[in-house]
């Protein structure tokens, strides 16, 4: 079974101001890696045995930016969806299901900014997901909790469907601590990690019967697309009439037949600055730095400097983000308080304009 990639890279990026912007949100950017986390994405599906050339959901804004980095690594053949605005998840998907080679392709949908470090279980939940898949289930992936962390949906798992596969019971927002202890301790909660698996039709039919108005507005913005070697660029008109929605909330909730496949990946969405220190590679005194550094007598911290020199002395469990005009330094563990500083910037920065 061939596969088509979607790798989903419409975001804004403020949770890593000040070195994400809109500009150059956090996907574009090497986080972890020497490769952006954009291209990291797209190299983990460069198997033509196993998966078609991806398509690209990005903003127009970024058309250059995508092009650019796609160059870099060698990838020549892949379709980039240019959305002339913003309308979230469902839209995007349904824009990608239009775009793909045939109606029964499969679709593996990825956000273009997460970390998954073990990609070897991660194929292997997509192989369990499969026949279910074929058999017109829309699918997700559940990452194994390592923690009852507030910051994730979950997914409750009910009956076993499959090897390793199980229906979905309910899927459930962001709770707060107590909650979230009390889905641990049950053992039937996985975190939901936004990656999702179905064939362009079955996802397209649930489109029509749960969102009817954003089916038909992304079959007009598709059907008076501009196409222009591997760009295609929706109607924008067509695009900005169509209501927005995450496809969590648009289908995954609705649907009759939902799996999840439980997976230990090594996966991260690499959400806050927070994040970035409890996956980065740290010093012996639990540092975690890029850039140009000087460290005296300091522990805990994450330091990050953009063409200028940091040095610390005597400082524990820091958040320090020096890049270009802006520095920020926060406590480890207040990372929500970036989304106020990048919203209070965006005021007074232009927008950027389409390429």
């Amino acid at each position: 079974m061939i596969i088509s990639p979607v790798i989903l890279s419409g975001g804004g990026g403020t949770r890593l101001w000040p070195l994400s912007t809109p500009q150059t949100p956090k996907q574009f950017l090497a986080l972890t890696d020497a490769h952006t986390m954009f291209q990291l994405t797209v190299l983990r599906v460069m198997d033509r045995e196993r998966f078609t050339a991806p398509i690209i959901v990005a903003n127009a804004t970024h058309a250059g930016i995508v092009s650019a980095q796609l160059v870099e690594i060698g990838v020549t053949d892949a379709t980039i969806l240019l959305e002339p605005c913003a309308r979230n998840t469902a839209p995007a998907i349904a824009l990608a299901a239009l775009a793909v080679s045939a109606p029964q392709s499969v679709m593996l949908v990825m956000p273009s900014d997460h970390v998954i470090t073990d990609e070897a279980a991660f194929h292997a939940a997509t192989d369990a997901l499969l026949p279910l898949v074929q058999d017109s289930w829309l699918a997700t992936y559940g990452i194994n909790p390592t923690g009852p962390e507030t910051g994730y949906g979950y997914i409750q798992m009910g009956s076993v469907v499959g090897t390793g596969v199980q229906a979905v019971q309910r899927f459930v927002e962001k709770p707060d601590a107590a909650r979230a202890a009390a889905m641990i301790e049950a053992g039937d909660y996985v975190w939901n990690g936004g990656i999702f698996l179905f064939c362009a039709d079955s996802y397209l039919d649930a489109v029509d019967a749960h969102a009817a108005e954003m089916g038909a507005a992304v079959r007009d913005a598709m059907s008076r697309a501009q196409r222009s070697g591997n760009h295609i660029r929706p109607d924008a008109h067509s695009f900005a009439v169509c209501p927005a929605d995450s496809i969590d909330y648009a289908i995954m909730e609705k649907a009759p037949k939902v799996a999840v496949a439980r997976v230990s990946m090594g996966w991260s969405d690499v959400g806050s600055w927070d994040a970035l220190h409890d996956i980065g590679d740290k010093d012996a005194d639990g540092n975690v730095t890029s850039g140009t550094v000087r460290l005296d007598s300091s522990h805990g911290n994450l330091i990050h400097a953009d063409g200028i020199r940091v040095s610390v002395h005597n400082v524990d469990d820091l958040l320090i983000i020096a890049n270009g005009n802006e520095v920020m330094i926060l406590p480890r563990g207040m990372s929500q308080k970036v989304r106020d500083f990048a919203s209070e910037v965006s005021v007074n920065t232009p927008k950027p304009t389409p390429q």
